[in-house]
């Protein structure tokens, strides 16, 4: 288990506000509506959310895993670090029916007690917390013993995984001590971050199918548009036209490598399940 204060409070404090306001940024609501709408019930059905079962769901956007969660009876806090997302979520949970809380958290000081849910869960949310230890930790100290930690993530070398490698030339320096993002979707990497707090770890590659883009280009400009990395990655080099011109090509040639004649692709991910030792 990682001491929290590894982290210097005052580098917390400074990474929480840049990334409250980098996942403000553009439109995640559009991603995870349009793109990636059926993940979260991917991971719900995996995690055997039932009726009754106490679940929150971290760093959860507008509510991509948290919503299926509600609907399958369980009693859901979705918490996230940018509480601009909720909104949305609201409305989409209204739509569906769906009754849950909604809290501003940061995944690296959950505001819960110990062991107060039945199943944590993460649909590519808590990857993007930066200190991978820290909040590892926290998904660990708010599960019962017996109950479920659920996570999907991204994989380095699926197309997500490849996008922030493509990005990362272009990108602002990251904090002392912070891990890239997919190395939360390396089945070794997230098995030593969890340790022996837990057992029964079930792991599996899946590949979401992704049609919603018909070229690169409308890949590329969709996300750099709505998708608060990329938006401040564009930011980071927006005064240098020959590296905007690079970021363009890069994240075109990225997309040649994984789309079809008819733009279809598919987004590895790693699915875990495990039980809070």
């Amino acid at each position: 288990m990682t001491d929290t204060a590894v982290v210097p409070p005052d580098v917390l404090t400074a990474v929480r506000t840049k990334h409250r306001a980098l996942w403000a940024l553009g439109d995640y609501p559009a991603v995870a509506s349009e793109v990636i709408p059926g993940l979260g019930a991917v991971l719900v059905e995996a995690a055997g959310v039932r009726p009754g079962d106490r679940v929150l769901d971290v760093a959860a956007g507008s509510g991509n895993a948290a919503i299926p969660a509600a609907l399958a009876g369980a009693h859901v806090i979705a918490s996230d670090l940018t509480p601009e997302l909720f909104d949305a979520g609201r409305a989409a949970a209204a739509a569906a029916g769906a009754e849950l809380t909604w809290a501003e958290a940061d995944a690296h000081a959950l505001p819960y007690a110990d062991a107060e849910f039945d199943t944590v869960l993460s649909c590519v949310g808590v990857m993007f917390a930066p200190f991978h230890h820290v909040a590892a930790d926290e998904l660990l100290r708010v599960t019962r013993p017996g109950g479920t930690i659920g996570l999907i993530a991204w994989t380095p070398p699926g197309f997500i995984g490849q996008m922030f490698t493509a990005m990362k030339p272009f990108a602002p320096a990251p904090p002392p001590g912070a891990e890239p993002p997919p190395l939360w979707g390396d089945e070794a990497h997230v098995r030593a971050l969890l340790g022996d707090g837990v057992t029964a770890v079930h792991t599996e590659v899946r590949s979401l199918p992704v049609s919603r883009f018909a070229s690169g280009a409308e890949f590329r400009d969709f996300f750099k548009s709505v998708y608060g990395p990329t938006i401040a990655v564009y930011r980071n080099v927006a005064d240098d036209a020959a590296r905007t011109a690079a970021l363009d090509e890069a994240l075109l040639g990225l997309a040649a490598r994984f789309q079809d004649t008819d733009g279809a692709m598919g987004w590895d991910y790693l699915l875990l399940t495990a039980t809070r030792g």
